[in-house]
């Protein structure tokens, strides 16, 4: 099963035009600290960007933000329903694998893809 937990590039959402249709058009869900956007899409993967509000610190806080979003994406990926672009909006604070993992969960279960 190796391979199996890897973010794989085509999972990332990179076009600007696929980003902004997912903030115009998607579902959102919000909890502290994070904000979650969701909406369909035509191929049969989830594809996922980070985006962070304009105060989040500087480059290397948001570098590592992103990492742990990332990882915590990574981990709970297999229990989700497929078929989905998601924009993951973060907000500064006390950043941790566990808690992002937990408010990724709790957004994911409010919304309907867990």
């Amino acid at each position: 099963m190796p391979g199996y937990f890897q973010f794989k590039r085509h999972e990332r959402l990179k076009s600007q035009n696929e980003i902004r249709k997912v903030f115009n058009c998607g579902k959102m869900v919000q909890c502290y600290g994070a904000k979650l956007l969701v909406i369909k899409n035509t191929v049969s993967y989830n594809r996922i960007a980070f985006t962070f509000s304009r105060k989040f610190g500087n480059a290397v806080e948001r570098n590592r933000a992103r990492r742990l979003a990332r990882e915590a994406y990574r981990h709970i990926r297999p229990s989700l329903a497929c078929g989905y672009d998601m924009v993951v909006l973060v907000f500064p604070g006390h950043d941790s694998l566990a808690r992002r993992k937990e408010q990724l969960t709790f957004l994911c279960k409010e919304i309907g893809l867990c």
